[in-house]
């Protein structure tokens, strides 16, 4: 069981990955990169969802801001018909909000045209989020698992197996975890 004083005060640029445990669809065997949290709750983005529609079919205006043919990711179930643009920045003052090393999410009109201080960008519908005091309940009942967000996470060229990835570079504590199917019932 984790106990409150061992959450830390931000988990801002950390990765939460789904436990074993957690059955919510919305998170089963997912890896959550965390933009922002405070006293006021917590936001992020789902990294390993990617949808079955190309960012140029759903938000043509976003097309330029991602490789051709990108497919356009689940953020999370919080405001899914709003375009989330998150970035590896060259210019840092180009980010709206720095997550973490390069990182950072573009806020307000996301529809603006692709900037050259950008290296590259994932565009997301929707994002997470959490009320006060409603991740840290989630850590005490050990629905997460902590840890630090790298830029290749971010940016994966498979993000389908991205949660078993991550898990495993956690250490041998949890490989079995990472081999764990996402139906458990078909082990």
């Amino acid at each position: 069981m984790v106990t409150t004083d061992r959450i830390p005060t931000s988990l801002k640029g950390q990765l939460l990955i789904s436990s074993g445990g957690l059955y919510d669809p919305n998170f089963r065997h997912t890896v959550v990169l965390i933009g922002e949290h405070n006293a006021d709750g917590a936001l992020g983005v789902v990294l390993n969802r990617a949808l079955n529609v190309r960012v140029e079919e759903a938000i043509p205006e976003l097309q330029p801001c991602v490789p051709a043919g990108e497919a356009l990711y689940q953020g999370g179930p919080v405001q899914p018909e709003s375009p989330v643009l998150l970035a590896d920045f060259e210019d840092l003052v180009k980010a709206d909000l720095l997550v973490f090393d390069s990182v950072g999410f573009l806020t307000g009109d996301v529809m603006t045209p692709f900037d050259e201080g950008i290296r590259r960008a994932r565009v997301f519908a929707g994002y997470s989020g959490w009320g006060p005091g409603q991740l840290e309940s989630e850590m005490t009942q050990d629905a997460w698992i902590v840890e630090p967000a790298r830029v290749e996470d971010v940016f994966t060229d498979s993000p389908d197996l991205l949660w078993s990835r991550v898990l495993r570079r956690k250490g041998p504590d949890f490989d079995r975890l990472s081999r764990m199917p996402f139906d458990p019932s078909m082990n």
